[in-house]
């Protein structure tokens, strides 16, 4: 018991300082190192940056070491820890001349009323956030493979179904087909339709021309006079005499 009460009273003495901006391959242990200098430093925790981010960085530059985006720093007195993030914040990280951190910016606030256990819950919360967030994708992916995989092998039979569909059209096209006229053929079936209409033409032709002959005769007899009227379109110039109009219309008449 008194072990715990001294636990929960150290507890309650600490105090959290959040550091939003880790300077690039800044590690935890130089976090401490540098903020070790202003008190006594319980526990630090940076979070590491994404991994496809850290992957493309260390493809396509030359910085191979892990770099951190944020940061939680206790410390063992609160206020040690509020003293130090309001002399520090917006301040730069110094060193030695040379130092890669010596230009760096520190961006730091004091978290009142926040213990460590509320970070590890946090840690855990979002860790199985993430845990139940790839489980989800990794179900979701499976269910698209097997849609596809069902897919495919639907498209399979519908295409070996199509397949023999057309082989049974060839070999029954095969044995009833009549056969395929070729050119020469071709050409002698248009010169008999082209005779054929020719001589319906012809044959139409003569018809029309006797037809128009029986016209006539039938006219030459209905005409006034009968053979009278004949005889005058018989006459020839030798024939007719050689007086007045008149005298030979009135010896015809």
């Amino acid at each position: 018991m008194e072990a715990l009460e001294a636990y929960k009273a150290k507890q309650n003495r600490a105090g959290v300082v959040y550091i939003s901006r880790i300077p690039p391959a800044m590690s935890p242990s130089k976090v401490r190192h540098i903020l070790g200098a202003y008190g006594e430093i319980g526990r630090v925790y940076l979070q590491q940056e994404d991994p496809k981010r850290a992957y493309l960085r260390q493809k396509y530059t030359s910085s191979k070491k892990p770099h951190y985006t944020e940061g939680w720093v206790e410390f063992l007195d609160k206020k040690v820890a509020r003293s130090v993030a309001e002399m520090l914040n917006a301040q730069p990280v110094g060193g030695k001349k040379g130092s890669r951190f010596r230009e760096d910016v520190w961006t730091m606030k004091y978290l009142p009323r926040f213990k460590w256990y509320m970070l590890t819950e946090q840690i855990a919360h979002e860790h199985a956030t993430h845990a139940a967030k790839l489980r989800m994708e990794l179900s979701q992916s499976k269910t698209e493979q097997k849609h596809y995989l069902k897919q495919v092998e639907l498209g399979k039979s519908l295409q070996k179904r199509q397949e023999k569909k057309r082989k049974l059209e060839e070999s029954a096209g095969d044995v009833s087909a009549p056969p395929i006229a070729t050119g020469n053929n071709r050409i002698g079936e248009h010169t008999r339709k082209a005779t054929n209409a020719g001589s319906n033409k012809l044959v139409t032709g003569n018809k029309v021309g006797v037809e128009m002959d029986r016209n006539t005769k039938r006219r030459k007899k209905d005409w006034p006079g009968g053979g009278e009227g004949n005889k005058i379109r018989s006459i020839s110039s030798s024939q007719r005499p050689n007086g007045d109009l008149d005298a030979v219309l009135g010896s015809i008449f």
